[in-house]
Formats: structure tokens, C-alpha cells, sequence
């Protein structure tokens, strides 16, 4: 069956369990509404697990181009400059510890999408199949993404701080602060930051890891929809089949 037909079949399946119409337990392929929803669910649990345990290996972040975590952009200015006379190692450092504190909070990420999961109703269920493609994941972003945010940026202040990386901000943000010139001044002129540089880089990689894992589980979502082969359980062979 193609991928254009799985995702047709599945939306049928599933959409019928809105119509008054339909028997409550005569859906198409012998699968009744909890069937369906438990289908749904098995999904989304196996697009969790995939994603963060690829991101929570060493080097899940750091080293794909896809999700790796980035300086913000006035401090990597700064990292590129002082790369080009050697003298980068202290941002280069910070930039790591970014994405080992990712990597690290990946575990409990999984049990926070996971028990998003489970609270799914059939009506959620439904809602994904109509959404598109990318439906289930922007559900998950959707009822996710402050628990998320919340487990994520004390880990990562944490690392920072237990690191020392937070020490090579210091000097960037006296510059950003003053009024006088100098190579940095030159760069950011006199603008003074409204709030703290580390504030503002421990936000930016707190988002950053949350986009790293929706884009993997979106990747999963999609070969869970369009490839035979992901779809590693009966259950959802039988709904996305």
C-alpha cells in the first residue's frame, strides 16, 4: 500500500469513530476506537523513545549539525573572532557544555512525552490523523513543551554553573555593559544588555534542545506514517498498515 493510501486508510479509520454513523466497534480492519487510539499511542511512545535515546548519547547534540546547540548569536561572533587568533577554547567550552547538558537531560525528557502519550483520548487521536504529517508531534510540542522547558533549564544552569563555563560570559558581559571601545565595543557598540548574558544563553539552549528533540521526533513520526519497516509492533502495523 503506498504511503499516500496508509495515510488515507488511517484517516478513515480513525475519523469514522467521529461519525454517529459509525458502529462504536465495527471500525475498518477489525480495530475498534481503543484499538485505534492505543495504535496512535504506540506510535508516538516509539517516536519518544527513538528520538531522545539517539539525542542522549554522547555527542547526540554536539555532534549532528541538525540539533547541535550554538552559541547566541552576539557570543558566537565573538567565539569566531577569538577562533581566528586561538584564543576561543574558554567559548568553545561553554558551546560543549550546552550540549552535554542536552544530552544529559534526555531520560527524563523521554518520561514527559511519555506520559503526554498516555493521556491521549481517542478525540486527541483523531485531531493527529486530521492535522497532517507532522499532527502527532505538534501535539506533543503542544502539551509538552512548558513541562519541558521547566525540566531543562534548571539541568542546564546547573551544568553550567557546576562547569565553571559560566565564568567565560563574565568578561563578555562587563564589555557588553560598559560604554568603552575596545574589539567587543567595537562589535556591540554601546547597547547594554536588558538582562544577564547567561540568562540569555541558558534560555536560547533550553529552546534549542527542545527543537533538537520535536525535529527527531517529527523524523520518526514520518517513517512511522510512510516505512513498513518502522513499525515495530502489531499494533501499529495493524493502523498504519
Amino acid at each position: 500500500m503506498s504511503s499516500i493510501h496508509r495515510r488515507t486508510a488511517l484517516f478513515g479509520l480513525l475519523a469514522s469513530t467521529a461519525s454517529l454513523a459509525a458502529p462504536a466497534h465495527a471500525l475498518q480492519f477489525g480495530l475498534n476506537e481503543g484499538q485505534a487510539s492505543n495504535g496512535v499511542r504506540a506510535a508516538l511512545t516509539q517516536a519518544a523513545r527513538l528520538a531522545t535515546e539517539q539525542l542522549g548519547r554522547r555527542d547526540g547534540f554536539f555532534g549532528d549539525p541538525q540539533v547541535r546547540i550554538p552559541l547566541p548569536g552576539q557570543v558566537r561572533d565573538v567565539q569566531s573572532m577569538l577562533r581566528r587568533v586561538g584564543l576561543s577554547g574558554q567559548l568553545d567550552q561553554l558551546e560543549l557544555q550546552l550540549n552535554r547538558a542536552a544530552e544529559s537531560a534526555m531520560p527524563a525528557t523521554r518520561r514527559i512525552v511519555v506520559d503526554a502519550v498516555r493521556s491521549m483520548t481517542v478525540q486527541d487521536a483523531i485531531g493527529i490523523v486530521r492535522g497532517g504529517d507532522q499532527s502527532a508531534t505538534q501535539f506533543l510540542r503542544r502539551r509538552t513543551y512548558d513541562d519541558l522547558y521547566g525540566l531543562v533549564r534548571p539541568r542546564m544552569t546547573t551544568t553550567l554553573e557546576q562547569s565553571g563555563a559560566y565564568r567565560s560570559l563574565q568578561p563578555i558581559e562587563d564589555r557588553l555593559g560598559s560604554s568603552g571601545g575596545g574589539v567587543l565595543g567595537a562589535l556591540f557598540g554601546n547597547r547594554r544588555a536588558s538582562r544577564s548574558l547567561r540568562d540569555t544563553v541558558t534560555d536560547e539552549a533550553t529552546g534549542r534542545t527542545l527543537d533538537g528533540v520535536f525535529h527527531y521526533i517529527g523524523r520518526e513520526e514520518a517513517a512511522i506514517r510512510n516505512d513498513p519497516v518502522s513499525r515495530t509492533s502489531d499494533i501499529l502495523r495493524r493502523v498504519f498498515g
